[in-house]
């Protein structure tokens, strides 16, 4: 393990086409409604929010009708029913963490910026850290991205709609022996069980009760 400065789940992505429609799935679903969190310049998305406790929430990630180049990694153009597509692992120290991937020869994008202005005006920055692997399948990446918020910036999960609660978050991968090995060389403590379909799966305590999201 060369990242002990990251282990904790930050937030996982909800994907589906239309962000309107996936609002309206997570109300029905949770009894709680999401708020719009507004929108990715250059990547072509928007989304929504929901907190999960502590510093961990919940993204409803959909492509944004008014922009017109769409460069988000996985095509949520197709995903008429919304989806588990991936999540990202927080980090206290994103450049130590790139160097030290590099070092141990894994091949890294970023870490880049990352900004986007909310409904009320204010400005969120980060920066995020990819690693190239081949865990990947159908649309769904179960090795995370990486990100580190700025200091100046109010995590998401601080005042997002609350009333939703994290339990339990696991990779379901056919290759789940390697998947977690290349986890704990990063850090990273979640539970990969063997399945024949790669799928996140996170169980939360909401206001009607407990729920599944994959």
């Amino acid at each position: 393990m060369f990242a002990s400065e990251t282990s904790i789940v930050d937030h996982i992505l909800l994907g589906i086409s239309n962000l309107e429609r996936g609002i309206e799935w997570i109300e029905k679903l949770t009894g709680v409604k999401t708020t719009i969190g507004g929108v990715h310049p250059g990547r072509g998305t928007r989304n929504a929010l929901l907190a999960l406790g502590g510093k961990t929430y919940l993204e409803i990630i959909a492509p944004d009708p008014e922009q017109s180049e769409f460069n988000f990694d996985i095509d949520l153009k197709k995903m008429n029913e919304p989806r588990l597509v991936t999540w990202a692992a927080k980090s206290d120290d994103i450049d130590a963490l790139a160097k030290r991937a590099k070092d141990h020869l894994f091949e890294v994008s970023g870490p880049s910026d990352g900004s986007r202005t909310r409904p009320d005006g204010k400005i969120l920055k980060w920066k995020t850290l990819g690693v190239t692997n081949k865990f990947g399948e159908q649309g769904v990446e179960p090795f995370p991205f990486f990100i580190q918020w700025s200091a100046d910036s109010i995590h998401p999960s601080q005042d997002s709609p609350k009333g939703c609660e994290l339990i339990s978050f696991e990779v379901q991968h056919p290759n789940a022996n390697e998947l977690l090995k290349t986890f704990e060389k990063f850090g990273i403590e979640i539970k990969v069980k063997e399945a024949k379909n790669v799928r996140l799966i996170a169980n939360l305590k909401t206001p009607k009760g407990n729920v599944t999201l994959s």
